[in-house]
Protein backbone atom coordinates (compact mmCIF):
# COMPACT_ATOMS: atom_id res chain seq x y z
CA UNK A 1 0.00 0.00 0.00
CA UNK A 2 1.62 3.49 -0.74
CA UNK A 3 2.07 6.25 1.80
CA UNK A 4 -0.86 8.09 2.17
CA UNK A 5 -0.40 11.75 2.02
CA UNK A 6 -2.38 14.66 2.42
CA UNK A 7 -3.04 15.57 -1.59
CA UNK A 8 -3.89 11.53 -1.58
CA UNK A 9 -5.99 11.89 1.52
CA UNK A 10 -8.32 14.88 -0.06
CA UNK A 11 -8.21 12.80 -3.76
CA UNK A 12 -10.34 10.33 -1.82
CA UNK A 13 -12.92 12.19 0.03
CA UNK A 14 -13.16 14.19 -3.38
CA UNK A 15 -14.02 10.11 -4.87
CA UNK A 16 -15.88 9.58 -2.21
CA UNK A 17 -18.77 12.25 -2.74
CA UNK A 18 -18.10 11.62 -6.45
CA UNK A 19 -19.48 8.06 -6.01
CA UNK A 20 -22.33 9.61 -3.53
CA UNK A 21 -23.37 11.77 -6.60
CA UNK A 22 -23.07 8.83 -8.96
CA UNK A 23 -25.46 6.70 -6.52
CA UNK A 24 -28.01 9.56 -6.46
CA UNK A 25 -28.36 10.09 -10.14
CA UNK A 26 -28.20 6.19 -10.97
CA UNK A 27 -31.46 5.61 -8.21
CA UNK A 28 -33.16 8.41 -9.69
CA UNK A 29 -33.23 6.84 -12.95
CA UNK A 30 -33.68 3.36 -11.52
CA UNK A 31 -36.89 4.40 -10.03
CA UNK A 32 -36.25 1.84 -6.81
CA UNK A 33 -33.43 0.61 -4.67
CA UNK A 34 -31.45 1.50 -1.63
CA UNK A 35 -30.23 4.98 -0.97
CA UNK A 36 -28.87 5.26 3.07
CA UNK A 37 -26.42 1.81 2.80
CA UNK A 38 -24.70 3.04 -0.21
CA UNK A 39 -24.57 6.20 0.83
CA UNK A 40 -22.85 5.37 4.15
CA UNK A 41 -20.25 3.36 2.71
CA UNK A 42 -19.46 5.22 0.19
CA UNK A 43 -15.88 6.85 2.03
CA UNK A 44 -14.92 3.34 2.55
CA UNK A 45 -14.94 2.31 -0.95
CA UNK A 46 -12.94 5.21 -2.25
CA UNK A 47 -10.24 3.95 0.45
CA UNK A 48 -10.50 0.75 -0.85
CA UNK A 49 -10.63 1.10 -4.56
CA UNK A 50 -8.54 4.23 -4.55
CA UNK A 51 -5.86 3.58 -2.21
CA UNK A 52 -6.11 -0.45 -0.66
CA UNK A 53 -6.42 -2.80 -2.79
CA UNK A 54 -3.98 -4.90 -5.08
CA UNK A 55 -6.62 -4.84 -8.05
CA UNK A 56 -6.72 -4.21 -12.26
CA UNK A 57 -9.60 -2.43 -13.61
CA UNK A 58 -7.82 -3.43 -16.98
CA UNK A 59 -7.66 -7.11 -16.15
CA UNK A 60 -10.64 -7.70 -13.64
CA UNK A 61 -9.46 -11.28 -13.21
CA UNK A 62 -5.87 -10.35 -12.53
CA UNK A 63 -4.45 -13.42 -10.03
CA UNK A 64 -2.79 -11.55 -7.92
CA UNK A 65 -5.88 -9.36 -7.13
CA UNK A 66 -7.34 -9.02 -3.45
CA UNK A 67 -10.88 -10.01 -3.40
CA UNK A 68 -14.10 -8.47 -2.87
CA UNK A 69 -16.81 -9.83 -1.66
CA UNK A 70 -20.44 -7.23 -1.09
CA UNK A 71 -22.44 -9.58 1.05
CA UNK A 72 -25.01 -6.98 1.44
CA UNK A 73 -25.66 -7.26 -2.49
CA UNK A 74 -28.72 -4.13 -1.69
CA UNK A 75 -25.65 -1.72 -1.43
CA UNK A 76 -24.80 -2.64 -5.04
CA UNK A 77 -25.16 1.19 -5.95
CA UNK A 78 -21.86 1.77 -4.02
CA UNK A 79 -19.80 -0.59 -5.85
CA UNK A 80 -20.87 0.18 -9.45
CA UNK A 81 -20.47 3.67 -8.83
CA UNK A 82 -17.23 2.97 -7.51
CA UNK A 83 -16.18 0.55 -10.12
CA UNK A 84 -17.41 2.52 -12.72
CA UNK A 85 -15.16 5.26 -11.10
CA UNK A 86 -12.24 3.12 -11.11
CA UNK A 87 -12.86 2.73 -14.76
CA UNK A 88 -14.12 -0.55 -14.59
CA UNK A 89 -16.94 -0.17 -16.85
CA UNK A 90 -18.41 3.31 -18.36
CA UNK A 91 -20.09 5.52 -16.08
CA UNK A 92 -22.48 6.34 -18.35
CA UNK A 93 -23.91 2.57 -17.55
CA UNK A 94 -24.95 3.45 -13.85
CA UNK A 95 -28.02 4.91 -15.36
CA UNK A 96 -28.77 1.68 -16.52
CA UNK A 97 -29.46 0.28 -12.76
CA UNK A 98 -32.57 -2.01 -12.24
CA UNK A 99 -33.29 -1.60 -16.16
CA UNK A 100 -34.56 -4.96 -18.14
CA UNK A 101 -31.65 -6.44 -19.65
CA UNK A 102 -28.69 -4.50 -17.53
CA UNK A 103 -25.78 -5.85 -16.38
CA UNK A 104 -26.87 -3.57 -13.31
CA UNK A 105 -29.12 -5.38 -11.14
CA UNK A 106 -30.38 -4.61 -7.33
CA UNK A 107 -28.53 -7.52 -6.29
CA UNK A 108 -25.13 -7.98 -8.05
CA UNK A 109 -24.74 -11.38 -9.80
CA UNK A 110 -20.90 -12.80 -10.76
CA UNK A 111 -19.84 -12.38 -14.20
CA UNK A 112 -22.18 -9.22 -14.98
CA UNK A 113 -19.87 -6.64 -15.07
CA UNK A 114 -16.19 -6.89 -14.17
CA UNK A 115 -15.37 -6.64 -10.60
CA UNK A 116 -17.85 -8.56 -9.12
CA UNK A 117 -16.63 -11.54 -7.48
CA UNK A 118 -20.09 -13.23 -6.16
CA UNK A 119 -23.64 -13.35 -6.66
CA UNK A 120 -25.16 -11.50 -3.47
CA UNK A 121 -28.96 -11.12 -2.30
CA UNK A 122 -30.03 -13.17 0.71
CA UNK A 123 -27.98 -11.91 3.43
CA UNK A 124 -25.58 -13.64 5.56
CA UNK A 125 -24.03 -15.60 3.00
CA UNK A 126 -21.24 -13.56 1.52
CA UNK A 127 -18.94 -14.32 5.05
CA UNK A 128 -18.63 -18.07 4.06
CA UNK A 129 -17.98 -17.56 0.44
CA UNK A 130 -15.23 -15.49 1.37
CA UNK A 131 -13.88 -17.47 3.50
CA UNK A 132 -13.97 -20.21 0.80
CA UNK A 133 -11.61 -17.92 -0.94
CA UNK A 134 -9.38 -16.90 1.57
CA UNK A 135 -8.75 -20.74 3.14
CA UNK A 136 -8.28 -21.24 -1.04
CA UNK A 137 -5.69 -18.13 -1.17
CA UNK A 138 -3.91 -19.64 2.22
CA UNK A 139 -3.78 -23.37 1.15
CA UNK A 140 -2.28 -22.09 -2.47
CA UNK A 141 0.02 -19.73 -0.17
CA UNK A 142 -0.78 -16.43 -2.32
CA UNK A 143 -0.35 -13.31 -0.49
CA UNK A 144 -3.74 -12.15 -1.94
CA UNK A 145 -6.44 -10.72 0.60
CA UNK A 146 -10.01 -10.75 1.12
CA UNK A 147 -12.17 -8.37 2.41
CA UNK A 148 -15.84 -9.11 3.20
CA UNK A 149 -18.14 -6.47 3.13
CA UNK A 150 -21.36 -6.76 5.13
CA UNK A 151 -24.19 -5.28 6.77
CA UNK A 152 -24.97 -5.31 10.89
CA UNK A 153 -28.98 -6.71 10.31
CA UNK A 154 -27.06 -9.23 8.53
CA UNK A 155 -25.76 -10.52 11.57
CA UNK A 156 -29.29 -11.71 12.72
CA UNK A 157 -28.88 -14.33 10.77
CA UNK A 158 -27.55 -17.84 12.14
CA UNK A 159 -24.97 -18.79 8.99
CA UNK A 160 -23.22 -15.84 9.36
CA UNK A 161 -22.08 -16.97 13.24
CA UNK A 162 -21.53 -20.63 11.85
CA UNK A 163 -18.95 -18.68 9.23
CA UNK A 164 -17.39 -16.33 12.08
CA UNK A 165 -16.68 -19.76 13.73
CA UNK A 166 -15.30 -21.20 11.13
CA UNK A 167 -12.87 -18.65 9.95
CA UNK A 168 -11.63 -17.91 13.57
CA UNK A 169 -10.83 -21.59 14.29
CA UNK A 170 -8.97 -21.97 11.29
CA UNK A 171 -7.17 -18.59 11.60
CA UNK A 172 -7.60 -17.24 8.56
CA UNK A 173 -5.87 -14.28 8.94
CA UNK A 174 -6.14 -13.04 4.80
CA UNK A 175 -9.61 -12.32 5.34
CA UNK A 176 -10.81 -9.04 6.71
CA UNK A 177 -14.44 -8.65 7.38
CA UNK A 178 -15.82 -4.83 6.85
CA UNK A 179 -19.28 -4.42 8.34
CA UNK A 180 -21.51 -1.57 8.26
CA UNK A 181 -22.67 -0.67 11.48
CA UNK A 182 -25.20 1.94 10.76
CA UNK A 183 -27.39 0.50 12.95
CA UNK A 184 -30.82 0.21 10.56
CA UNK A 185 -32.68 -2.20 8.94
CA UNK A 186 -35.77 -1.96 6.78
CA UNK A 187 -38.23 -2.93 9.97
CA UNK A 188 -35.99 -0.21 11.85
CA UNK A 189 -33.21 0.21 14.08
CA UNK A 190 -31.10 -3.31 14.65
CA UNK A 191 -31.12 -2.78 18.37
CA UNK A 192 -35.22 -2.40 18.26
CA UNK A 193 -35.70 -5.31 15.97
CA UNK A 194 -33.64 -7.84 16.68
CA UNK A 195 -30.14 -6.35 18.94
CA UNK A 196 -26.73 -7.43 18.08
CA UNK A 197 -24.72 -5.90 21.20
CA UNK A 198 -22.12 -6.53 22.66
CA UNK A 199 -21.43 -6.72 19.16
CA UNK A 200 -17.71 -6.82 19.59
CA UNK A 201 -16.97 -8.91 22.18
CA UNK A 202 -19.22 -11.44 20.07
CA UNK A 203 -16.47 -11.38 17.10
CA UNK A 204 -14.07 -11.71 20.01
CA UNK A 205 -15.06 -14.67 21.74
CA UNK A 206 -15.36 -16.80 18.24
CA UNK A 207 -11.28 -16.13 18.08
CA UNK A 208 -11.06 -12.48 15.88
CA UNK A 209 -9.22 -9.55 15.96
CA UNK A 210 -11.84 -6.42 16.54
CA UNK A 211 -11.01 -2.75 15.25
CA UNK A 212 -13.66 -0.26 15.93
CA UNK A 213 -13.35 3.07 13.30
CA UNK A 214 -15.15 5.73 11.90
CA UNK A 215 -16.45 4.87 8.80
CA UNK A 216 -16.18 7.97 7.40
CA UNK A 217 -12.99 8.87 8.76
CA UNK A 218 -10.56 7.58 5.86
CA UNK A 219 -7.36 7.66 7.03
CA UNK A 220 -8.41 6.01 10.84
CA UNK A 221 -10.09 3.33 8.41
CA UNK A 222 -6.60 2.88 6.29
CA UNK A 223 -5.12 2.32 9.22
CA UNK A 224 -7.51 -0.18 10.69
CA UNK A 225 -6.64 -2.19 7.16
CA UNK A 226 -2.66 -1.79 8.01
CA UNK A 227 -3.50 -3.35 11.76
CA UNK A 228 -5.21 -6.09 10.22
CA UNK A 229 -2.33 -7.01 7.61
CA UNK A 230 0.19 -7.00 10.51
CA UNK A 231 -2.21 -9.63 12.65
CA UNK A 232 -1.40 -13.43 11.45
CA UNK A 233 -2.27 -15.38 13.86
CA UNK A 234 -6.47 -14.32 13.51
CA UNK A 235 -9.13 -12.71 11.06
CA UNK A 236 -10.27 -9.61 11.38
CA UNK A 237 -13.16 -7.89 12.01
CA UNK A 238 -13.56 -4.05 11.11
CA UNK A 239 -16.96 -2.06 12.74
CA UNK A 240 -17.15 0.61 10.79
CA UNK A 241 -19.57 3.32 12.60
CA UNK A 242 -21.01 4.88 9.98
CA UNK A 243 -24.24 7.19 8.83
CA UNK A 244 -26.86 5.66 6.82
CA UNK A 245 -27.73 8.15 4.18
CA UNK A 246 -23.97 10.18 5.18
CA UNK A 247 -23.91 13.21 3.09
CA UNK A 248 -27.92 14.12 2.77
CA UNK A 249 -29.47 15.58 5.86
CA UNK A 250 -33.00 14.19 4.86
CA UNK A 251 -31.63 10.85 4.63
CA UNK A 252 -28.99 10.52 7.28
CA UNK A 253 -29.84 8.26 10.07
CA UNK A 254 -33.23 7.81 8.72
CA UNK A 255 -33.97 4.07 8.46
CA UNK A 256 -37.21 5.28 5.62
CA UNK A 257 -34.47 5.66 3.90
CA UNK A 258 -33.06 2.16 3.83
CA UNK A 259 -34.79 0.48 0.94
CA UNK A 260 -36.16 3.71 -1.30
CA UNK A 261 -34.88 5.98 -3.72
CA UNK A 262 -35.21 9.50 -4.42
CA UNK A 263 -37.49 11.57 -6.70
CA UNK A 264 -36.39 14.40 -8.92
CA UNK A 265 -36.65 16.90 -6.61
CA UNK A 266 -34.99 14.66 -3.57
CA UNK A 267 -32.30 13.97 -6.00
CA UNK A 268 -31.61 17.40 -7.02
CA UNK A 269 -30.97 18.57 -3.33
CA UNK A 270 -29.23 15.12 -2.37
CA UNK A 271 -26.98 16.45 -4.68
CA UNK A 272 -26.61 20.25 -4.20
CA UNK A 273 -26.20 18.94 -0.43
CA UNK A 274 -23.23 16.44 -1.41
CA UNK A 275 -21.05 19.20 -3.62
CA UNK A 276 -21.57 21.94 -0.81
CA UNK A 277 -19.85 19.03 1.28
CA UNK A 278 -17.72 18.32 -1.47
CA UNK A 279 -16.75 22.06 -1.45
CA UNK A 280 -16.25 22.07 2.19
CA UNK A 281 -13.15 19.49 2.33
CA UNK A 282 -11.78 21.27 -0.45
CA UNK A 283 -11.38 24.35 1.72
CA UNK A 284 -9.89 22.63 5.06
Amino acid sequence: MERLTEKKLAHLYTNANRIRELIIESLLHAGSGHSAGPLGMADIFSALYFHILTHNPKDALWDERDRVVLSNGHICPVQYATLALAGYFPIKELLTLRKIDSRLQGHPHRNSIPGIETTSGPLGSGLSQSIGMALALSLDKKRNRVYCMMSDGEHQEGNTWEAVMFAGKKKLSNLTAIIDRNNIQIDGFTEDTMPLEPFRKKYEAFGWNVIDVDGHNIEEFIYSVLEAQAVYEKPTAILAHTIPGKGVTFMERNYLWHGKSPNKEEAERAIKEIRSLGNKISHE
